[in-house]
């Protein structure tokens, strides 16, 4: 019996769920294409969200060598190949057109972008307004070679920590090449409460969704956030894929393990838990996942 059997030791029956669901392959980098890939297919995911940026999957240097190799490794192993995470944000990276270029020769729909970055010193409104022309340009490059860049809202300082800037500075972009990748958790860190009044605001704009989960907890300097398996920490996952069918949101899903997990969660080349825990804590998620999305 092969190590990954032994590794994988209940059963994956797939069950229906409202879209495909991948697995952001960071959870998996301490595996190669080909293991990756039948990890990812026996525990029951879709597909995968390829890593292509730096200490990724896939270098963004070695793009046209490498992307191929990790994507023929896929569709091998039976998964879908359309997903996958960068950190572009404009087209004067020399990468952004070579990458671009590349995945989209091989049937990738979607790419997660990077993120951009808020000055102290200078009025918000103003840098928003500085923004897009750049992202213009990007949404005209993804046009050209036919795929999508996502912008994902996330928790801080950043452009996006808000939802709210994101939509202005998308809202008059073809949303079919340049749209939002939307994170529910976190729209909730930042806006427990208000994260459906954002959720309804992007929805035109929405071409993907990143899930995973957490609480809050006190420590000495006060509250912070803290990862959690799916299921276990603030997110109403139930409610949120409830409103996902009423807004008629059905775009693929990359399922983030951010919580400790022998540093899986980290995009670790090692892990410091044994292969079988990592393994079995993904199924869980998965199995939460495909629950929470079913409907009476």
């Amino acid at each position: 019996m092969s190590p990954l059997k032994k590794a994988l030791p209940f059963s994956f029956e797939k069950e229906e769920s409202i879209t495909d669901i991948y697995l952001f392959s960071k959870h998996l980098q301490w595996l190669d294409y080909e293991n990756m890939s039948k990890v990812a297919k026996e525990i029951g995911f879709d597909g995968l969200d390829l890593t292509v940026r730096r200490k990724g999957h896939v270098l963004p240097e070695n793009v046209e060598r490498d992307l191929p190799k990790a994507v023929a490794a896929m569709q091998k192993a039976g998964l879908k190949a359309e997903m996958m995470t960068t950190t572009i944000t404009n087209i004067q990276d020399p990468a952004t057109e070579k990458i671009l270029k590349t995945a989209s020769s091989l049937g990738i729909k979607n790419y997660r972008m990077g993120w951009l970055k808020y000055k102290d010193n200078e009025p918000i409104a103003t840098q928003i307004e500085a923004f897009k022309p750049q992202l213009k340009e990007l949404e005209q490059m993804n046009e050209y070679y036919k795929i999508c860049g996502d912008y994902q809202n996330h928790a801080g300082t950043s452009v996006g920590a808000a939802v709210w800037d994101i939509w202005l500075l998308i809202k008059d972009l073809n949303p079919k090449w340049l749209g939002c990748q939307y994170d529910i958790r976190h729209a909730m860190v930042e806006g427990l409460n208000s994260w459906e009044v954002g959720l309804k605001l992007l929805q035109p704009h929405i071409q993907s969704l990143d899930l995973k989960d957490f609480t809050y907890i006190q420590k000495e300097s006060g509250w912070t956030v803290k990862n959690t398996p799916i299921g276990e920490g603030a997110v109403d996952f139930k409610k949120y894929f409830q409103l996902l069918q009423k807004l008629n949101i059905k775009v693929p899903i990359s399922v983030h393990a951010e919580y400790d997990l022998g540093g899986a969660n980290h995009g670790a080349r090692k892990l410091t838990i044994p292969a079988e825990k990592v393994i079995a804590s993904l199924k869980q998620d998965l199995n939460r996942l495909r629950a929470f999305s079913k409907f009476p």
